[in-house]
């Protein structure tokens, strides 16, 4: 017979188990977003998924009434194993299956943990209704749940995202999870025949060793993981509390990726920034004070200082552990000739939208050298809403200029951002395009309050290595297969670029797409 002393032992199981079921959907809501894009539709398909699944379990719960400690423990047991392998799980069939495949995995995993996690909360609830009678169990049993959950939902975005990361997270909670079954298998052990307990003690032994050989070579999986992905050697690795940031080097080829997206190649990235920078630069009649969006590695600030009429240049990076990378990393500091130490450059650690509103200044150039649009917090940045603040910085002659994506493979959605700035209120807005091997034909687009004569463009003798005077006007010409019409603009609250980049991406790329 139970005893009143275990009472807080199933108490506290709620609170846990509560606590690691919230983990994981955070964690393969996460991973899916990171891998397949568009975080908005994954949370969702996962909430959805998820809950259904637990109402599934708590349907099945129905039929079990006997042995309620028994079949607990061997929830917990599987839900722990499960759980903390889905993450691993999902890093290793990334690379081996196709981009379907792997969005329906996602789904099956997120469903077979929901069932499971819909399971507990009938069995333990069972279980203090037979041996703690009370008139509250489900309220008192439903209460410490929402508060396991409640701290998943602080714990997850405060600690262990930023500090810990998805692949080890998964793990350590696998093994929370695992050792609540083993701790209530402990206390309640009497109540257990001894055929069955040592079935639990192969069982725990087995899965809590498991764990505890994976978690001290999470790292060494991840690096194995890394080197299937990437091309070249990693030099540097890092996961701050916004991004993981990977430099690779292969001969004079230094890489660098955001969240395994391929941000330059010192091969070609000569090409995409003199593109976005000096055109807009060139054109502008007045550069003395100039705002960098994004750009925290500072290549976009060494093609600015080039030109000695610049006074000031604010650089705004969401991630102040980039402007830190960019000046200590010596293949990167290198590469943007010590940009960040110069004493014109003024690094900022800020969102680029908050920045934008709050500021009180006016910019003569404004550059957005900011991440493609994989997601909705990145769309956010592409929107009408975005470019009309950018556009009120903008003193009376200056200029705006943003990357725009890729002109082939995502065509619909550089016409949506073309579209998307006229939207905005600029008088002129002109798009162009330049070829960049790392990239493919790349777009960018100029928009000004005033008028822009692209024949006027004059590079005034810089130490250019792409751009020539006399072909410059090559890249403001569009083939006709390449020019959209009609396309619609992007908003905050109907974030059509979102849909139309994911969508192109995933009709061209031969490779998976990885965001």
């Amino acid at each position: 017979m139970f005893t009143h002393k275990e009472k807080p032992i199933l108490v506290a199981s709620i609170f846990v188990v509560g606590l690691c079921s919230i983990i994981y959907e955070l964690l393969i809501s996460t991973t899916s977003s990171y891998f397949l894009g568009d975080s908005i539709k994954q949370f969702s398909i996962t909430i959805g998924v998820y809950m259904a699944a637990m109402g599934v379990g708590a349907y099945f719960a129905r039929f079990i009434s006997n042995k309620f400690i028994e079949r607990f423990i061997e929830v917990e047991l599987i839900l722990g194993f499960i759980g903390g392998i889905s993450v691993p799980f999902l890093y290793f069939a990334f690379v081996q299956i196709n981009y379907d495949a792997f969005s329906w995995l996602i789904i099956f995993l997120i469903f077979v943990i929901g069932l499971l996690t819909g399971l507990e909360i009938p069995l333990l609830t069972k279980l203090l209704e037979k041996h703690f009678p009370s008139e509250d169990t489900l309220s008192n049993v439903l209460s410490l749940d929402y508060l396991g959950a409640l701290a998943a939902t602080l714990l997850f975005p405060f600690f262990l995202l930023p500090w810990v990361g998805v692949f080890l997270s998964s793990l350590l909670f696998g093994l929370v999870n695992v050792a609540v079954g083993a701790f209530n298998f402990w206390i309640f052990r009497k109540q257990i025949d001894q055929k069955r307990k040592n079935y639990y003690y192969f069982g725990i032994g087995t899965v809590i060793t498991f764990f505890l050989v994976l978690i001290p070579l999470s790292n060494s999986f991840l690096n194995q993981w890394h080197n299937q992905l990437y091309r070249d050697r990693i030099v540097f690795s890092k996961t701050t509390p916004y991004q993981t940031v990977v430099l690779t080097k292969g001969g004079n080829d230094l890489r660098l990726y955001l969240n395994r997206v391929i941000q330059f190649s010192t091969l070609d990235e000569y090409r995409y920034h003199e593109s976005l920078i000096q055109l807009p630069m060139s054109l502008a009649k007045h550069k003395n004070n100039i705002l960098i969006l994004g750009g925290g590695e500072a290549l976009a600030a060494r093609e600015v200082l080039k030109h000695s009429e610049v006074e000031k240049i604010n650089i705004v990076d969401i991630d102040p552990q980039i402007f830190e990378i960019a000046t200590t990393n010596p293949h990167l500091k290198a590469t943007n000739k010590n940009a960040l130490n110069h004493k014109k450059v003024n690094p900022i650690a800020m969102d680029a939208m908050v920045y934008l509103k709050e500021c009180e200044e006016l910019f003569d150039v404004i550059i957005a050298d900011l991440p493609d649009p994989t997601n909705d917090n990145l769309a956010r940045l592409y929107s009408q809403e975005f470019f009309k603040l950018a556009k009120s910085k903008l003193s009376p002659n200056g200029i705006f200029v943003t990357q725009a994506t890729s002109v082939y493979h995502t065509n619909e959605a550089f016409w949506c951002i073309n579209e998307t700035i006229k939207s905005a209120g600029f008088k002129n807005v002109i798009p162009y395009h330049a070829y960049v091997p790392s990239f493919g034909d790349w777009g960018f687009i100029m928009a000004s309050n005033q008028a822009i004569n692209t024949n006027k463009i004059n590079f005034n003798n810089l130490e250019l290595r792409f751009l020539e005077e006399e072909k410059v006007q090559n890249l403001f010409s569009f083939e006709k297969d390449i020019i959209k019409t009609d396309m619609p603009f992007s908003t905050l609250d109907n974030p059509k670029l979102l849909e139309l980049y994911l969508k192109g991406w995933q009709t061209w790329s031969r490779e998976k797409v990885v965001f």
